[in-house]
């Protein structure tokens, strides 16, 4: 990586840092710092279980119990454990609630002084490029592991991905139907501690296929895809596969678009998957 770029990415964070008054030990004049204050926020009206919140945030737990404790000691908080002890809610007191109301209020003037010295074409120059570095930094949040198909995340994701075929399949989707999985090498990205995309990759003696590519909704546009699939191909060329195989359905438009942008050339069909109507190649 460029060293250039990474210099940039820290005057970047320096740049914002300062201009969201993220360095004030009183955050929007609060008497508290920004990490007390995201957190109440993040809490919301209806509460949040305190595992969610911290998976939300990529909070260490250590860290986050702090952080409630000290909101805890103001009144502005409550956290309540279930009878069995495992699962811990936390919730705003009235007073909580009324000081997420002016953080709020003060978020939205802070907002406004930034867009307020410039002009409409600026604001709005402004307002695309914060969009396009949020879903950049979303993109930089997804981790991409190994997992087997038993673990909660890989089955989450598995599940989704039948779900979705059977309604977009004209015939539906049976994976008993499809052709075996079992053995395959799976890929699970995560965000915040979120199932949201698997690739998974079945060795056979020449080749290999590519299995199960499936990205969540909510993460759609951010080049997930590509990116699992320039994982599966890595995963293979370090285990001497030379050659990638895939079948899709002429439904999954997108799929076959990232497919024959990636290099992977139409072949006639290799196997007799009941749900396919394209069969790919590519040497890696």
């Amino acid at each position: 990586m460029r060293l250039s770029l990474v210099e940039r990415v820290r005057r970047f964070n320096r740049t914002v840092t300062q201009r969201v008054g993220a360095l004030d030990e009183a955050y929007l004049a609060r008497g508290r710092p920004l990490g007390q204050c995201r957190v109440l926020w993040e809490i919301g009206d209806g509460g949040s279980e305190v595992r969610a919140l911290r998976a939300r945030l990529d909070l260490d737990s250590g860290y986050l119990s702090r952080l409630l404790a000290a909101l805890r000691a103001d009144g502005l908080v409550e956290v309540v454990a279930a009878a069995d002890g495992r699962v811990r809610t936390v919730r705003l007191t009235p007073a909580g609630a009324a000081e997420r109301g002016e953080l709020d209020r003060r978020s939205d003037d802070l907002a406004a002084g930034i867009l307020a010295p410039l002009d409409e074409s600026q604001r709005d120059r402004l307002v695309a490029a914060m969009g396009e570095v949020e879903r950049l930094l979303i993109a930089s949040m997804v981790r991409v592991a190994p997992a087997e198909p038993d673990q909660p995340e890989a089955r989450a994701c598995l599940d989704a991905y039948a779900a979705e075929l059977a309604a977009r399949f004209d015939t539906g989707f049976d994976p008993a139907r499809s052709n075996p999985f079992e053995g395959a090498l799976l890929l699970v990205a995560t965000l915040h501690a979120e199932a949201v995309g698997c690739g998974a990759l079945r060795l056979h003696d020449s080749y290999a296929e590519v299995k199960r590519m499936w990205v969540a909704p909510t993460v759609r546009g951010l080049g997930l895809g590509r990116r699992l699939l320039a994982e599966l191909e890595a995963t293979a060329a370090a285990r001497g596969v030379r050659a990638l195989r895939l079948e899709t359905n002429e439904a999954l438009t997108e799929a076959i678009a990232l497919y024959r942008s990636a290099g992977y050339r139409e072949v006639p069909a290799f196997n007799d998957e009941p749900y396919a109507h394209h069969w790919f190649e590519k040497e890696i």
